[in-house]
This record gives structure tokens, sequence and C-alpha cells, in this order.
């Protein structure tokens, strides 16, 4: 059954999930142009803004600020140490544990990576008090999901 409906809850144009699902698959391709250049992936990137944002950390710590479980943040955090951006040790506190921290080359890196928010801010074509308002309620969006979901 079709249906053309306008108002149908079905309608694929309908679903905000499609609607988020597309522009997150948009800045896909707009952050693989950019993040070339530093040779990193989209999920590289986000380690690396957490890294220079709060320094070294605990794996476990890392994948909490980025909502990844150990599975997917290992890959990336061994592609990472072997270019040389970060390196991985047991903590001296809690062998159990192992730290994230920047190495020489990963922090010199920040300099050139100061450049992409800002090219993704020109390719959305929005005004920075838009961009800002649309980062609020996307939060609201997750808190209200994840709350949802218990």
């Amino acid at each position: 059954m079709t249906t053309t409906d306008p108002l149908d809850p079905l309608r694929l144009d309908l679903q905000i999930c499609f609607a988020l699902n597309a522009a997150s698959r948009a800045f896909g391709g707009v952050y693989r142009t950019l993040l070339k250049d530093l040779d990193l992936t989209y999920p590289q990137y986000l380690v690396m803004l957490v890294l220079w944002e709060d320094g070294e950390m605990p794996v476990k710590r890392l994948g909490e600020r980025l909502r990844l479980d150990s599975g997917t943040l290992s890959p990336l955090l061994k592609r990472l140490e072997a270019n040389g951006l970060v390196r991985r040790e047991r903590s001296t506190q809690d062998e159990r544990s192992v730290i994230v921290a920047l190495t020489e080359a990963g922090g010199a890196l920040r300099e050139r990576a100061e450049r992409v928010p800002l090219r993704i801010a020109e390719a959305t074509g929005f005004e920075l008090a838009e961009i800002e308002d649309l980062r609020r309620r996307l939060l609201r969006l997750t808190d209200a999901l994840d709350t949802a979901a218990l």
C-alpha cells in the first residue's frame, strides 16, 4: 500500500530520524574532504578533539565522552597510535586501565585542525547564532532520547 497523503505519519520525509541521518551523512562528506589533509577520519578527529581539549585520559573515559564502546574505540586508537598521534599506556595506579595521551605530533596537529570548524560552519550556510541554536536543540533532543530509552 502506498500513499501520497502529506500527513501520513509513515512518510519518509516526515521522519526526524531520517532528516538527522541525512544531515549526518552530508556532514560526513564535508568532513571527509576537510580531514583528508590531516590524514584523519571523522571518528579519529573526534578522538583528537577530546584529547586536545582534556589531555590524557583513560580509554574508558574517552569512550564515555564520545559515546563509543571499546570495540569501536580500540581500532581508532590503534590507527592513531600507528600514525604517531597518540600513545596508549597502562595506568601506574590501576593496571586494568589504559591511558591515552597525545604525542608531540598529535599535539602539533591541533594547529592545522583549527580551520576545520570554521570551514564546516561556512559549508552549512548558517549564521553562527543559528549553528549554536541548532547545537543546543540537538543536545536537548539527545538528552530527551537518552531519558526515553531508559
